[in-house]
């Protein structure tokens, strides 16, 4: 099967350049200008292609939480919000932490054959935090990460065993930072906002401290660690610091930590309570500082899809999390590229190759010879977010009525189109 992208301004990894793109089964076989050949052809004039998105951190709640999401629409909004590749974390019933599980999700993300779909298997069984998942039945299966996402593993020597284990099948460890005691129940920044509205704090020290802990495991252990949704100007810092004593530390943000300060709480939206919480205005300039800096080395979207009944609560009972994965680009363009922080490709090294090479996948940049995993974006198209217009079953973005840049047209993987807007 054959398909020809033409007209296009093709973004690579560190220049732009109109060309054509042809793809032969499933892989980009040529890249020149003027291509002609009689197949399927899209007219990319004034759009810019872009390698397909991938997003390491992403919850898509089957099995057993399928009233909030499943695989199915899980991937119909990923493919709509130009991703190609998500990787999916464990917190499901049962929990991801076999290779039954794991087996599942990728049987049944072949059948959905919308997005790839790659399971990131629990650190610990049950996610409890008490004994380790059979890491390498896990790995054998299809695994590509280990992590206790949504918990974080309190016992450090239970964390120094699954870094070790994880790294004799080349995984990483992808590390919610939290000390649990110390939030003690917290469901906000700890500061004026938390004050003013008499919402329970949680401090940045609560996850300073184990950011700490994990670099501190990855530097004794000389082995690779992932921070994961990284939130304060204090953390920055640590993993900043870490690097340049040449610490295998990688570490992501999302778009709301980087756009929205906590002063969104004050209007009780429960579509604002996420976990870590959004922070203070220096949070977010740190966090802007070190996405243009390298010290944070991808931008994910920690897509936590929830039904109506887990938000329309009050604050304090509402569940954690928000749905991201169909505006985490036109966000991230709209507040980092159209405001010069980043360029276009800057971007896409952010949201695809970096998370290809952080988990290994194969993907992530145009080339020839290369996956043809492609996104056709209009960057000069806005619209108004709507939440309810979202594939996804979560409806709950605290970006109802944000205008955005960079409509994605056609999101096309392994050269076949699985959206066309």
């Amino acid at each position: 099967m054959k398909l020809l992208i033409k007209n296009g301004t093709v973004v690579f990894s560190d220049k732009e350049k109109q060309a054509d793109i042809l793809i032969e089964n499933g892989k980009i076989v040529k890249i020149a200008k003027n291509i002609n050949e009689d197949c399927q052809v899209i007219n990319a004039d004034g759009k810019h292609v872009i390698p397909g998105l991938i997003d390491i951190h992403v919850h898509l709640r089957e099995p057993g939480f399928e009233g909030k999401e499943d695989i199915e629409s899980g991937s119909k909004a990923a493919v709509a919000g130009g991703f190609s590749q998500v990787c999916c974390m464990p917190n499901t019933n049962p929990v991801c932490d076999n290779a039954i599980v794991v087996s599942y999700i990728k049987n049944r993300s072949k059948e959905v054959n919308l997005c790839k779909v790659h399971p990131v298997g629990a650190i610990s069984q049950g996610l409890k935090g008490q004994s380790l998942s059979d890491i390498g039945k896990m790995a054998n299966v299809g695994a590509i990460a280990i992590s206790d996402d949504g918990r974080t593993v309190m016992d450090s020597n239970l964390m120094r065993l699954a870094m070790e284990y994880a790294s004799d099948f080349n995984l990483k460890c992808l590390c919610h930072c939290e000390d649990i005691n110390l939030v003690d129940g917290g469901v906000v920044n700890e500061g004026y906002n938390s004050t003013l509205t008499g919402l329970k704090g949680s401090l940045r020290a609560a996850e300073d401290i184990i950011i700490s802990r994990d670099i501190c495991l990855a530097e004794s252990l000389n082995l690779p660690v992932h921070i994961c949704h990284v939130s304060t100007y204090s953390g920055v810092e640590i993993i900043r610091s870490a690097k340049a004593r040449g610490v295998k530390v990688t570490a992501e943000t999302c778009p709301h930590y980087f756009i929205l300060t906590d002063d969104i709480i004050t209007t009780f939206d429960t579509y604002t309570k996420v976990n870590p919480p959004v922070r203070e205005e220096k949070d977010k300039q740190a966090i802007i500082a070190a996405i243009k800096d390298g010290t944070l080395d991808c931008i994910v979207t920690d897509h936590a899809p929830h039904s109506a009944k887990d938000k329309e609560v009050e604050y304090n009972l509402a569940a954690f999390g928000m749905s991201g994965i169909e505006t985490s680009f036109p966000l991230s363009y709209t507040y980092l590229v159209k405001t010069g922080i980043l360029t276009l490709s800057e971007l896409c090294n952010k949201m695809s190759k970096a998370p290809a090479d952080i988990v290994n996948l194969d993907g992530g940049e145009i080339k020839e010879g290369g996956v043809a995993d492609l996104t056709i974006v209009d960057l000069n198209q806005s619209y108004v977010i709507d939440g309810n217009k979202f594939l996804s079953k979560g409806k709950n973005t605290p970006f109802n009525g944000f205008k955005v840049y960079g409509k994605v047209c056609q999101t096309i993987v392994d050269g076949e189109i699985k959206y066309n807007a």
